[in-house]
């Protein structure tokens, strides 16, 4: 929606403060070439798009095009309750709050100790809420406390390992931050079986556990196939970290196909939203039975800490 952002982190490369926004007429236009080449789903991303001025007009023109699904990955910073309602009315079906500790620090601003009031806001919202904490060396002291917060007001949450080269990262190569890395994503595995709102699915968890711990996963990427991105410019790119100069005007169904193979970076892939779809897409059933067991427990879960409640006021 924008190259622009509020924040300027210091691990973060999606965000160019030099360029204004696109035009909403051609965010429209690029809108209809992706409903037209099939996609079901659309993610509202920046920067930071909450800035672009008709984020509003634009959510509900994808609702207009017939999209399944929109959704939004925000910092949370500029959400106000008027916005949130006028969001929810577009149209808007899921929100993203990206949260990388519970208190700022130089590197990142996007603490859980700014936006934590506004969580209670999606408690009366149709908009399904999440929040996405990031696994680095400058988040790992302060990730444990995020998530039982979050969990604790009733939000779903998940921490993943910092988008990058996964087998080359400089936080990776420090043995004893990955070993910090791996704890916490087991963690959340445990908290996932205890039926806690982890938003991570089975198979993302398993990859994030082979990774870290030295092994290497045989899949086949969809980047550029079943997910794909599109720039700021108008740039067809295949994932966040792969990208082109190619106008997505130009693209056809022929060009997604074309992608429907493995790709030579994807040992090492940490871009979360594409390996999740490419696990999902390799063995569908697989993952969806065991995402369905998860929110059964989740559900049974929820019931247990309700009663248990009530009994402390009986």
């Amino acid at each position: 929606m924008t190259d622009n952002c509020n924040l300027d982190c210091g691990y973060c490369n999606e965000y160019d403060h030099s360029v204004s926004h696109p035009e909403t007429a051609d965010l429209k236009r690029w809108m209809r070439k992706i409903r037209d080449l099939g996609a079901l789903r659309l993610g509202y991303l920046g920067g930071e798009p909450l800035l672009h001025p008709d984020i509003v007009e634009l959510v509900r023109y994808g609702k207009e095009l017939g999209f399944q699904r929109l959704s939004m990955s925000t910092n949370g910073l500029l959400l106000t309750k008027k916005l949130l309602a006028e969001l929810e009315q577009a149209g808007l079906d899921g929100m993203q709050f990206s949260v990388d500790r519970v208190t700022p620090i130089e590197v990142t601003k996007k603490s859980l100790k700014s936006v934590r009031h506004k969580l209670q806001w999606f408690k009366d919202s149709k908009i399904s809420f999440n929040v996405n904490s990031v696994l680095c060396g400058d988040t790992i002291d302060e990730v444990d406390e995020l998530l039982r917060t979050c969990l604790d007001d009733g939000v779903a949450v998940h921490a993943r390992v910092i988008h990058d080269d996964l087998i080359n990262s400089r936080d990776l190569r420090d043995s004893n931050l990955s070993q910090q890395m791996l704890e916490m994503v087991e963690y959340q595995v445990a908290l996932k079986e205890q039926g806690e709102r982890i938003h991570t699915s089975w198979s993302l968890l398993d990859y994030e556990r082979e990774i870290l711990a030295g092994k290497m996963r045989d899949w086949k990427c969809v980047a550029g196939y079943k997910y794909f991105f599109v720039s700021a410019k108008g740039e067809f790119w295949p994932c966040s970290h792969v990208r082109t100069e190619r106008d997505i005007m130009d693209i056809t169904l022929e060009d997604l196909k074309a992608y429907d193979e493995p790709k030579s970076c994807q040992s090492k892939c940490g871009v979360w939203c594409i390996v999740e779809m490419s696990l999902a897409v390799d063995d569908p059933k697989r993952y969806l039975v065991r995402e369905a067991t998860a929110r059964s427990k989740v559900a049974l879960h929820r019931i247990r800490k309700n009663r248990s409640f009530e009994g402390a006021f009986a």
